[in-house]
C-alpha cells in the first residue's frame, strides 16, 4: 500500500483522501485554510472568507455522474448530504407524469445542494477515517524531489512545519494552487496550458422560500438562453435556491446587475426567474458576481510525456470547466476514484504518471473538449447582443424539443449527466427523426427568443 500526500483540501483533495484510505492507503492531507467545513450551513457558506475559493458561493450542481461515484463508492457521504437537507430530483420529472423506466434511467438523478453541504458531508467522513490526517493551515510551499534516467520524480511536501515524504503527490489546489510553480522551481519542463476564455459573466443572487414551502415549481426552472443573456435557477438544500443570471463579459449592462433590484427585475424577464421570484422567497445574499472564467486543461506532460513523475492532478489543477454544463465535480470525483483504485501500482514511476495521463486524456478530455464548444456558441450568441449568430437551428430545435418529448430528454440528460458523449447520443437515428419531426411541425421556428429584447433589456438594466 502507498502513502499519499494531497495538496488541497477542497473536493478533490478529501474525496482522493477518503477514497484512497478505504484501499488500505494512508494519506495525509495538506490544506491551507486553517479549518474544515462544519455542519453550520448557512454560516460557513455565507459568512466564510475563502478568498482561495471564489467559486464556493456560486451555484453547483452535482450530476448523475458524481452522484454514483458518492452513492457507490462514498455511501456514507451521499447519505450525510441528504441528512443535511440535499434534494434529489430526476431529470424526468419535468414531465408531469414519468415516462416508463429504462436501463440507465439512475444515471439521470442530480444532486440539488449548495457546494458547502458536499464539502461539510466530506471533512465529516474524513474526520472519522482513521486512514487520514488532514493538516489544516498547512500549505504546500515546496516539492522535495529526485532526479533519475527517466526525469524528475517527486517524493514529497515541504510545508511551514517541515517536510514529509511519500509514495504518491495528489495536487488537488486548484487552478490557484501554485502547483505549477513549484514544479517549474524543481527543474521541470513547464507544464502545458491549454486555456480557452468563455467570454461571459454571472451574476447571482441567494433566496430561501417562504415558511411552509418545500419546494419550489416542477417548472419552469432551467437555463433560459435568450439572444444576449441568460437565466438559470439553481434548486438547493433547505429551501435554498439561486437565481443566476448570465451575460459577455462586454456587455455595458453588466456592471448593472450589481445592484439588488436591477438584477431581479432582469431575471422576472426570464421564466425561470418569474416563477421562482414570484414565490416571495427571503433574500439571502447581495448579488455575487464571477467573471474571468475560462476552459483551462492543464495535465502535466508535454509531446515527450509526463513532465514528471510521483505527482498527479485532481480537480481544478487537472481540468477547469465553466459552471454553464456543472461537470466540474463529476470529472473531479472520477480522477479521485482513479488515483485510489491504482496508487498501489507503483504510484511514484513515470509509468503511472504517464498512465494517468493516457487515463485523464481518454477520459476527461473529451468532456472537457465538449464543455470549450459549448461555451464558445453561447459566447459568440451573446457578443452580438442581437442574436444574429450563434447556435444552430438543429441544435437549439434539440433542446427545446426535449422539454416536450421524453425521449429526446431522455437523451439530452444523459448528456448532461456525462452518461454517454453527445456524439453517441445525439446520432442516435430515432433522437434524430423526433426532432426533425418537431421542427417540421415549427417552420417559422427560431431559436433563443426566449426573454427581453435587447431595447427592453436596456430599460431593466436602466433602472
Amino acid at each position: 500500500m502507498a502513502h499519499v500526500l494531497i495538496i488541497g483540501g477542497g473536493i478533490g483533495g478529501q474525496s482522493t483522501a477518503l477514497l484512497a484510505a478505504r484501499r488500505g492507503h494512508t494519506v495525509e492531507l495538506f490544506e491551507r485554510d486553517t479549518r474544515a467545513p462544519g455542519t453550520a450551513l448557512d454560516r460557513d457558506f455565507f459568512g466564510w472568507h475563502r478568498p482561495a475559493v471564489p467559486q464556493a458561493t456560486q451555484p453547483h450542481a452535482l450530476l448523475g455522474a458524481a452522484r454514483n461515484v458518492l452513492r457507490l463508492e462514498l455511501p456514507d457521504v451521499h447519505a450525510e448530504m441528504l441528512r443535511l437537507g440535499a434534494r434529489e430530483r430526476h431529470e424526468l420529472d419535468w414531465f408531469d407524469a414519468r415516462p416508463p423506466t429504462r436501463p440507465g434511467d439512475e444515471d439521470l438523478v442530480m444532486l440539488q445542494a449548495r457546494r458547502i453541504v458536499l464539502e461539510s458531508a466530506l471533512a465529516t467522513a474524513v474526520r472519522a477515517e482513521t486512514g487520514v490526517v488532514a493538516r489544516h493551515g498547512e500549505p504546500a510551499i515546496g516539492l522535495t524531489t529526485v532526479a533519475g534516467p527517466e526525469g524528475i520524480r517527486v517524493t514529497g511536501v515541504t510545508v511551514p512545519t517541515g517536510r514529509f515524504s511519500g509514495d504518491l503527490v495528489v495536487d488537488a489546489g486548484g487552478r490557484r494552487g501554485g502547483v505549477e510553480r513549484l514544479l517549474a522551481e524543481a527543474g521541470c519542463r513547464p507544464v502545458p496550458v491549454e486555456r480557452h476564455r468563455t467570454g461571459l459573466a454571472y451574476f447571482c443572487r441567494w433566496y430561501r422560500l417562504p415558511d411552509g414551502m418545500d419546494e419550489g415549481p416542477r417548472r419552469p426552472w432551467a437555463v433560459t438562453g435568450g439572444a444576449f443573456a441568460g437565466c438559470a435557477v439553481f434548486p438547493a438544500d433547505n429551501r435554498v435556491f439561486a437565481v443566476t443570471l448570465f451575460v459577455h463579459t462586454g456587455d455595458p449592462t453588466r456592471a448593472a446587475l450589481r445592484d439588488p433590484e436591477v438584477f431581479e427585475a432582469a431575471a422576472r424577464a426570464f421564466p425561470p426567474g418569474a416563477a421562482w421570484l414570484g414565490l416571495g422567497g427571503e433574500p439571502l445574499s447581495d448579488v455575487l458576481a464571477a467573471a474571468s472564467l475560462d476552459n483551462r486543461w492543464s495535465a502535466p506532460a508535454d509531446e515527450q510525456g509526463p513532465v514528471v513523475s510521483g505527482l498527479v492532478p485532481v480537480g481544478d489543477a487537472l481540468t477547469h470547466t465553466n459552471p454553464t454544463l456543472g461537470q466540474g465535480t463529476s470529472l473531479a470525483l472520477w480522477a479521485a476514484s482513479r488515483v485510489a483504485r491504482t496508487a498501489h501500482q507503483d504510484p511514484g514511476s513515470y509509468r503511472f504518471a504517464a498512465d494517468y495521463h493516457a487515463w485523464a486524456v481518454r477520459t476527461l478530455k473529451p468532456w472537457f473538449d465538449f464543455q470549450v464548444l459549448a461555451d464558445a456558441a453561447i459566447g459568440e450568441r451573446f457578443a452580438t447582443r442581437a442574436g444574429r449568430t450563434g447556435t444552430a437551428r438543429e441544435v437549439a430545435a434539440l433542446f427545446d424539443c426535449a422539454l416536450e418529448d421524453p425521449e429526446v430528454m431522455r437523451a439530452r440528460a444523459r448528456v448532461r449527466h456525462l452518461a454517454d458523449p453527445p456524439e453517441r447520443a445525439y446520432a442516435d437515428p430515432e433522437i434524430r427523426a423526433r426532432v426533425a419531426r418537431w421542427l417540421a411541425e415549427r417552420p417559422d421556428y427560431a431559436p433563443n427568443e426566449v426573454g427581453p429584447d435587447r431595447a427592453a433589456w436596456e430599460r431593466l438594466t436602466a433602472g
